[in-house]
C-alpha cells in the first residue's frame, strides 16, 4: 500500500548514499534545480547533449533565470556533455523535455534517444529515475526496453528503473525542489526503498511511496490536468459573464467568501506543463478506446483564448472606430508566466503572431526575453519599456513585476493622446485610474 515518510526513520540511511554518484539528465528548468539539489549530499554529474548549455553553467550563467552564479558554483556540480561520464553514476535522474507535436500528441523524442544513450553505457546495478512527464504507463512500455534493447540486459536484474513525477514551479522561490513533497515509485520494493532514501536525503518534505511506476505517471497528469480543466471553466465564465456585462474578477471576489471556494481565475493558458500535460492523457486514453469529452473540452476553451482575445480587440476597435490599416498595438508581457523568459507555447505569444497576420503592427516590450529567443522567421519589435511608441491599445498580457509596479496611469500614456483601448488579461486595472477617455476592457 502507497504511504507517507516517517521522516526520522529516514536518518539512518542518509548516511550510506553520501558519497554516491549521481547524475542527471537533462539541465533545463527541471534537471538543474534537481542536480543542484542532490549536490548537497552526492557528487553530482550534470548532463546535457546542449553543448552551449553546458559552457554557460560552467561560467556560472543559467539562462533559465532559476539560479544565480553564485548558487551554481557553490552547487559545485560536473558539468558534461560527454555522455560516457554517466557510466560511472550509481543513480541516474532524467529530466528531459516530454512536449506534444503539431497534432497535440505526445512527442518522446527526446526520452527515447536519452534511454538509447543509456542503455550503451551504464554500469550494471545502476538505477535509473525518470522525472519527464508522460503518459501512465510510458516508463515500462518506451523507457524500459529500450533500455533492455539496447543494453542487451534485463530490467530488474542487471539495472533498476523508478519514476519520479517532477514538481518544479518556473519562477517560484517558495515552492523549490528541496522544499515540496515528492512522489517515488519503483518496479520493485528494494529499489523503492533505495529511491526513497535517496531523494529523502536531499529533500526536507516528505517524500512519498506510489504503489506502482503507473500511479506515480497518472499523479503528474492530474495534477495539470486538474488545474488546466479549472482554468478553463474560469474562462468560459469569463465570456459568458462579457455577454451578461459582469465583472468577473468581481463575482470570483464575491464568490471567494464562501468556505471551500476554489480560487481559480481565467486567463492565457501556456508553458510545458498545464497546455501540454492534459494531451499526453488524453492520447492515452483515446488509445484505451474511451473519449475523454470533458478534457478536450477544456483544452478547446484555453487554446481558444488567444483569438477570443484577438477577436475582442478587433470589435473594440470597430466601436471606437479606428482604422485598423494604421493600427499599432503594444502587447505587455510575452512568455508563458510572469517574472520568467520562458516562451515554451505561450499564449501571449500567440496573440502577437494572430495581430501580425492580420496585419497589424505590433511591439512587444518584455524584460525577461531576448529577441535570439523567437524561432527562426518569425519577427517581432521588442522594445524596452522607455522605448514603446504611442499605441492604440494596450494588452496587459503577463503581469511581470515591471508592470504591476507601475502606477496604473501609466498605461494610458502609453496611448495616442492617452486615448485609445487597454486589455487587461489579469484583472490588474481599474477604470478610473485608466481615465475616462480610455475604453478598459477585462477578461
Amino acid at each position: 500500500m502507497p504511504h507517507s515518510t516517517n521522516r526520522k526513520n529516514q536518518e539512518s540511511k542518509k548516511a550510506s548514499h553520501e558519497k554516491r554518484r549521481v547524475a542527471v539528465v537533462g539541465l533545463g528548468y527541471v534537471g538543474l534545480p534537481v542536480a543542484v539539489g542532490f549536490s548537497r549530499k552526492y557528487e553530482v554529474i550534470g548532463y546535457d547533449v546542449n553543448v552551449s548549455r553546458i559552457n554557460a553553467l560552467k561560467q556560472g550563467h543559467d539562462a533559465t533565470g532559476e539560479l544565480s552564479s553564485a548558487e551554481l558554483k557553490s552547487a559545485a556540480i560536473h558539468f558534461t556533455a560527454d555522455a560516457e561520464k554517466l557510466g560511472t553514476c550509481h543513480l541516474i535522474i532524467v529530466a528531459v523535455p516530454t512536449p506534444i507535436t503539431s497534432t497535440n500528441e505526445p512527442d518522446l523524442t527526446h526520452l527515447k534517444e536519452v534511454s538509447r544513450t543509456l542503455g550503451k553505457i551504464m554500469a550494471d546495478g545502476v538505477i535509473i529515475v525518470y522525472e519527464s512527464t508522460v503518459y501512465p504507463g510510458a516508463t515500462e512500455e518506451v523507457c524500459i526496453p529500450l533500455l533492455e534493447e539496447v543494453s542487451g540486459r534485463t530490467a530488474g536484474k542487471d539495472f533498476f528503473v523508478g519514476y519520479s513525477p517532477e514538481r518544479i514551479n518556473p519562477g517560484d522561490q517558495e515552492h523549490t525542489f528541496t522544499s515540496i513533497n515528492k512522489v517515488v515509485a519503483a518496479q520493485d520494493e528494494k529499489t523503492l526503498e533505495t529511491i526513497h532514501a535517496y531523494y529523502q536525503s536531499v529533500i526536507d518534505a516528505d517524500v512519498y511511496k506510489a504503489s506502482s511506476l503507473k500511479v506515480a505517471e497518472a499523479a503528474k497528469i492530474i495534477e495539470n490536468t486538474q488545474r488546466d480543466i479549472n482554468i478553463a471553466l474560469m474562462n468560459e465564465i469569463a465570456m459568458i459573464f462579457r455577454e451578461l456585462e459582469i465583472d468577473t474578477f468581481e463575482a470570483l471576489e464575491a464568490a471567494s467568501t464562501k468556505w471551500n471556494f476554489l480560487p481559480f481565475y481565467p486567463g492565457l493558458v501556456g508553458g510545458h506543463c498545464i497546455g501540454v500535460d492534459p494531451y499526453y492523457l488524453i492520447y492515452k486514453a483515446k488509445a484505451a478506446g474511451y473519449q475523454p469529452h470533458f478534457l478536450c473540452a477544456a483544452r478547446e476553451v484555453n487554446d481558444y483564448m488567444p483569438e477570443y482575445i484577438v477577436k475582442s480587440l478587433l470589435e473594440q476597435v470597430v466601436m471606437q472606430k479606428m482604422n485598423t490599416k494604421d493600427l499599432t498595438v503594444t502587447l505587455l508581457g510575452i512568455t508563458f508566466k510572469q517574472n520568467i523568459p520562458d516562451i515554451r507555447n505561450s499564449k501571449a505569444l500567440e496573440i502577437a503572431e494572430l495581430l501580425q497576420n492580420l496585419g497589424i503592427r505590433v511591439q512587444v516590450c518584455d524584460p525577461h526575453v531576448s529577441v535570439g529567443q523567437f524561432k527562426d522567421g518569425f519577427e517581432i519589435d521588442l522594445r524596452k519599456l522607455e522605448e514603446l511608441d504611442k499605441a492604440n491599445a494596450v494588452i496587459l498580457a503577463v503581469p511581470h513585476e515591471l508592470f504591476t509596479e507601475l502606477p496604473e496611469t501609466y498605461f494610458t500614456d502609453l496611448l495616442k493622446d492617452q486615448k485609445g483601448i487597454i486589455m487587461d488579461i489579469k484583472g490588474a486595472l481599474t477604470q478610473p485610474k485608466v481615465g475616462k477617455d480610455v475604453k478598459l476592457w477585462k477578461l
